[in-house]
């Protein structure tokens, strides 16, 4: 299976981003319920999102949160700024095109990081963990709501099956499973939680 490159992830929302926000919302309803809600309600301080697409968290953080969000597509990014201007959060909420294996954040900065089913695209999720590391502050939380292998063995291997297309055509790595990557990065994981047979992660974790 060929690996991703930024291009393909940008050549691939930049296509989608219209119609992103039906779809990932159709699909969230179906299996990942409560999963974006969960993720921005542990979200403290000042909040670093990683590819914060067309922007559907920002209206979500509470009054006392500071966001930067990162995206690659501007086609994405335009709709979030859209959103943000229309729900009137440019006092707290900026956004910036960038590339998350390579975040121009300084070091230490973040209370929160934040990525909702966003490491399933990255083409290299270990390089976006070890970001995020480098950007939070001693206690920080790096906060994900994403998707990863089942753990039931038939799905899983529906999943496997069909991850090549997917790849190709979404930019998305059906059975990337984000805990070992946090883990490599140096993060101590808090708790995980799954749903929707194992497909469904909940993960906190946390800068030592």
């Amino acid at each position: 299976m060929r690996a991703n490159t930024n291009a393909d992830v940008r050549r691939v929302f930049d296509r989608l981003a219209d119609r992103y926000d039906s779809q990932m919302l159709a699909w969230e309803r179906r299996l990942f319920p409560g999963s974006r809600e969960w993720a921005v309600e542990q979200a403290r301080g000042h909040v670093v999102e990683l590819a914060v697409g067309t922007g559907l968290n920002l209206p979500l953080y509470d009054a006392g949160t500071t966001v930067v969000g990162i995206e690659l597509s501007e086609p994405m990014l335009e709709l979030a700024r859209q959103r943000v201007a229309q729900a009137g959060l440019g006092e707290r909420v900026e956004l910036r095109q960038g590339d998350v294996q390579r975040l121009d954040v300084p070091d230490g900065v973040a209370d929160t990081v934040l990525s909702t089913f966003t490491m399933c695209t990255i083409p290299d999720p270990l390089a976006a963990a070890r970001e995020a590391y480098r950007v939070l502050k001693p206690g920080g939380r790096f906060v994900l709501a994403e998707h990863g292998p089942s753990s039931n063995p038939v799905i899983r291997a529906g999943m496997r099956l069909l991850e090549p297309l997917s790849v190709r055509f979404e930019a998305d790595y059906l059975t990337r499973d984000p805990r070992p990557y946090l883990e490599q990065a140096g993060f101590a994981i808090e708790s995980v939680t799954r749903t929707t047979r194992g497909i469904s992660f909940r993960v906190l974790a946390v800068r030592p």
